[in-house]
This record gives C-alpha cells, sequence and structure tokens, in this order.
C-alpha cells in the first residue's frame, strides 16, 4: 500500500525538483499525485513499497537539515552583504498587496473592537 511521503504544500518549485531527484537518485519507487483543479487532492510525493519508508524519511530529513543550513547561510550572506531585501524594498516592489495587507489588519481590529466602543459610556 502507498504511504504519503512528502507534501507540496508551500514548497518552492527548486525544492520540490530537488526532493524528485533525490528519492530517483536513492532508487526510491515513488509516485505524484496533485491536487487537481478544484484543489481537493493532495499535492504530494507517495511511496509505493512502506518497507522504503523508513530509509525514505531518513534520506529526506538529511537533505531537509542540509537544505536549511545552506538557505540560512545564503540569507545571512544576503543580510551580510546588504542585499537582504527589507520592509521598506518589500513595500516598494508589492504597494498593492502591501496596501491590503494592512487593510485587512484594521478591518480585523474594527470587527474585534466595534462591540466594546458600544459598552464605553461618554
Amino acid at each position: 500500500m502507498a504511504t504519503l511521503l512528502f507534501r507540496f504544500t508551500h514548497v518552492s518549485e527548486e525544492e520540490a525538483w530537488e526532493v524528485r531527484q533525490l528519492l530517483a537518485e536513492q532508487g526510491f519507487d515513488t509516485y505524484e499525485t496533485h491536487a487537481g483543479f478544484w484543489r481537493l487532492g493532495v499535492d504530494a510525493i507517495w511511496l509505493r513499497d512502506a518497507s522504503q519508508l523508513e530509509a525514505a524519511r531518513e534520506v529526506l530529513a538529511r537533505y531537509q537539515a542540509e537544505r536549511q543550513e545552506r538557505v540560512q547561510q545564503e540569507h545571512a550572506d544576503q543580510v551580510e552583504h546588504g542585499q537582504a531585501p527589507t520592509l521598506w524594498q518589500r513595500l516598494r516592489q508589492h504597494p498593492l498587496q502591501m496596501l491590503l495587507v494592512a487593510l485587512a489588519v484594521v478591518a480585523m481590529l474594527a470587527l474585534t473592537l466595534v462591540p466594546f466602543l458600544g459598552l464605553i459610556e461618554a
């Protein structure tokens, strides 16, 4: 019976490609599923042979630890060289997105505070 091995939720295409490549190099018998048009399924890699599960998880754990270390080092290098994106740079690059986020925060605050404003008597 197939076993869920790796979900693609919040995974970059680069990382997904690296995981596919790693599992193929290690000789694991896998297949992929896609969530489909209505997103009712699961975007994931499944392992066909459950007896390989522990070995596959060890390989993935080692890969993810190495990837985490590499990405953290890349970010530290960007910060050191002043190339890491700051809040203001992101605001300039995506002004509409930042405006919508700010409006959503204000709307949530208003919805939670408005009932209590009626309790205050002037």
